[in-house]
């Protein structure tokens, strides 16, 4: 591993020059990770689902990037089709041009219902978009940065990652496999210069939580853990990626970074 870099506090968390690929960046959590990712110098490129027949893509995180100035691409792949999401990498590449420098996974989807009746659809639906799509963009990921000798992994676990959750076996499953992965890969890459870390969100007022939050006696239930006393929000998650994606991080390594108001360690 290189040694962290003797400079200015403020030009450790710098991102100039960095070229960051990120999945989930259309809404939520990855689309205020992208603008903050771009604040702090970067060039990003936004994946996004294929658009259907006869509607407009949402472009909105795109053009809040480029309004700030920021070089912003988006690539289309959906992530529970493996078989494009194994030239995605590549094909990020192609778009920016020469490296990336931070691979941000952000996507993610859930489903509910009882165990006893969880559809097995649904199961292999969460597992390869939460968590094989993950592997294989990593994988891809490590094989350019590892023998580059520099580069952040950024993975977005959850509170999952440690908790076994309700009505969600698949999405506990593939969040605490994907805090393992985490682990393995920084094993692996910390010593050729490639930080691997996760950040894992508390309860966050996202459209994935809209049943939770439409449930007066959940809502009261889980406000009322929250030492923060609040739920999250998308912006809480500007500055914790951005330390991970920078110099200031350099010695930071297979970690799960909780932003969750302090749920973990009531």
């Amino acid at each position: 591993m290189d040694p962290s870099p003797s400079i200015s506090a403020p030009s450790l968390f710098s991102l100039k020059g960095q070229n960051v690929l990120i999945t989930g960046a259309t809404r939520g959590i990855g689309a205020a990770c992208a603008l903050a990712l771009a604040q702090a110098g970067a060039s990003v490129v936004l994946v996004q689902r294929n658009t259907p027949e006869g509607s407009k893509p949402n472009h909105e995180t795109l053009n809040a990037i480029r309004a700030t100035g920021a070089t912003a691409e988006v690539v289309y792949c959906d992530l529970d089709d493996l078989k494009a999401v194994k030239g995605l990498f590549q094909k990020a590449l192609d778009v920016i041009g020469g490296q990336i420098h931070v691979l941000v996974n952000c996507a993610g989807i859930q489903r509910r219902s009882p165990s006893v009746d969880f559809p097995e659809s649904d199961w292999d639906d969460v597992l390869n978009v939460n968590l094989k799509s993950v592997w294989l963009l990593s994988q891809a990921a490590g094989r350019h940065m590892v023998p580059l000798r520099r580069g952040k992994i950024i993975n977005f676990c959850s509170l999952l990652t440690f908790q076994g959750g309700l009505t969600v076996p698949a999405y506990a499953a593939a969040k605490g496999a994907l805090g393992q992965l985490t682990k393995a890969l920084s094993n692996e890459w910390s010593k050729d210069n490639v930080q691997v870390n996760g950040i894992c969100p508390g309860y966050i007022a996202t459209d994935m939580n809209e049943r939770l939050l439409a449930d007066p006696v959940r809502l009261r239930q889980i406000s009322e853990r929250i030492p923060a006393g609040r739920w999250g929000d998308p912006k809480d998650f500007a500055g914790p990626v951005v330390f991970l994606a920078s110099s200031a991080s350099q010695y930071v390594c297979g970690e799960l970074l909780l932003v969750d108001g302090g749920w973990m360690g009531r």
